[in-house]
């Protein structure tokens, strides 16, 4: 295994380790909490970062979404399409009525299929672009290094509004 994907794989388990000591134990209710009224809640961070890797990761990997694939758009069962970007403030509000177990067992598996990908990669592969919507074009390096970016980056603040939630119980 080479050291680049070593990295990788290091960065994608500090996402699993952020999502889940932001969300164990958090009812459904603790998760739709909003720290104000156009905040992004906990379960909306979790539910969303997930979409995210979910959508980017089966992209690269030339797969179909594990949310469609293995029915966890069935099991969330939201009124709301797509994996978050965009979304107004009413559907950051319609991301809820699930608790912690469903949110990481989506963030689980998606996880799991992502470590798969990554460990079947060679570094030479890396260099691959997978966008060319963009200036420079975006290769499978910078692809994976930008969804744990955006993972970690929601992570924490899943994290920080958890932390403000248990302080004003």
């Amino acid at each position: 295994m080479s050291a680049a994907t070593e990295l990788l794989l290091d960065g994608y388990s500090r996402i699993r380790q952020a999502v889940h000591r932001a969300g164990e134990g958090l009812s459904a209710e603790e998760l739709a909490v909003r720290l104000d009224p156009d905040a992004n809640s906990i379960g909306w961070l979790l539910w969303h970062l997930t979409r995210v890797q979910d959508d980017h990761v089966a992209d690269v990997a030339g797969r179909e979404e594990l949310w469609t694939t293995d029915g966890w758009a069935e099991r969330f069962d939201l009124p709301v399409t797509g994996i978050g970007y965009g979304h107004s403030s009413a559907e950051v509000g319609q991301v809820s009525g699930f608790g912690a177990g469903i949110v990481l067992g989506y963030y689980d598996a998606v996880h799991e299929r992502t470590l798969e990908f990554i460990r079947g990669l060679e570094d030479e592969e890396l260099g691959r672009v997978v966008d060319e919507s963009f200036d420079p074009p975006v290769t499978l390096g910078v692809r994976l290094v930008s969804v744990l970016d955006d993972c970690l980056e929601h992570a924490g603040q899943a994290a920080f509004a958890r932390g403000v939630l248990e302080r004003t119980r």
